[in-house]
C-alpha cells in the first residue's frame, strides 16, 4: 500500500518570527491570508491531520481542509524553555543551548529531545502508511516536519538542524514498507 504524506507548515505569526519557543499563538492577519489565498493550490485528500497547536489548527481552516487534531504531530516539547525567545536563552542559559544543538539525544529544558521527536512522528508515518492508501495532508509544525524527514530518509539526528521548513511551504513524503521518497518543499502559491 502506497501512501503520499503531504506536509503543509503553518502560516507565519509572531511566534516563528521572534523564534519563540511552543507559545501556541497564532498566525497573524497577513499569514492567514496568504493561506486562504493558497487555498486552491493543494491536492484533493481523503483525511487530513493537524497538529493540536492553535497555529496548525487555524492554518487548517484558512486553506479549507479539514483536519482532526492529532498528539502524535505536536511540536517539540521544550519543557521549562516554552514561551521563551532562542535569543533570550541563548544569553541566559548558553551550555544548556549549545548541548541541545549539539546532541539530539539530551534535553536540558527538561521536555523532548530531537531524537524522542523524531522517533514520534516516525511512528506516525508508519501507522499511518499502515492504514491509509492515496494522498494525506498533515498541516504540522516546522519541527515535525524536519523530524518527519530526518526520520524518513533515515538521516542522523544530529540533520534536524540543518533542515529548514518556511511558513507554508509543502514537504511530500511516499511511501509503502517502511521506505520513502522525499519531494522537496515548495511555498504554496494562488492557484
Amino acid at each position: 500500500m502506497t501512501v503520499q504524506v503531504i506536509f503543509v507548515a503553518p502560516a507565519m505569526g509572531a511566534e516563528l518570527r521572534e523564534a519563540r519557543f511552543g507559545d501556541d499563538g497564532p498566525p497573524d492577519e497577513a499569514g492567514l491570508a496568504a493561506a486562504r489565498a493558497a487555498a486552491g493550490s493543494l491536492p484533493a485528500v481523503p483525511r487530513g491531520f493537524a497538529s493540536p497547536s492553535n497555529r496548525c489548527r487555524l492554518t487548517a481552516g484558512a486553506l479549507g481542509v479539514t483536519a482532526e487534531p492529532d498528539g502524535a504531530l505536536a511540536d517539540l516539547d521544550v519543557g521549562g524553555w516554552r514561551g521563551r525567545r532562542l535569543d533570550e536563552l541563548a544569553a541566559t542559559e548558553p551550555a544548556e543551548v549549545a548541548a541541545w544543538l549539539a546532541d539530539p539525544t539530551v534535553a536540558p529544558h527538561g521536555g523532548e529531545s530531537v531524537e524522542a521527536l523524531c522517533a514520534r512522528v516516525g511512528g506516525w508515518l508508519a501507522a499511518v502508511a499502515g492504514q491509509q492508501q492515496g494522498r494525506v495532508l498533515a498541516v504540522a509544525e516546522p519541527a515535525v516536519v524536519r523530524a518527519a524527514v530526518v526520520h524518513a530518509l533515515d538521516l542522523p539526528a544530529a540533520a534536524f538542524w540543518r533542515l529548514d521548513v518556511r511558513p507554508l511551504s509543502v514537504t511530500e513524503l511516499s511511501g509503502r514498507s517502511g521506505r520513502w521518497n522525499l519531494r522537496c518543499g515548495a511555498e504554496l502559491t494562488h492557484p
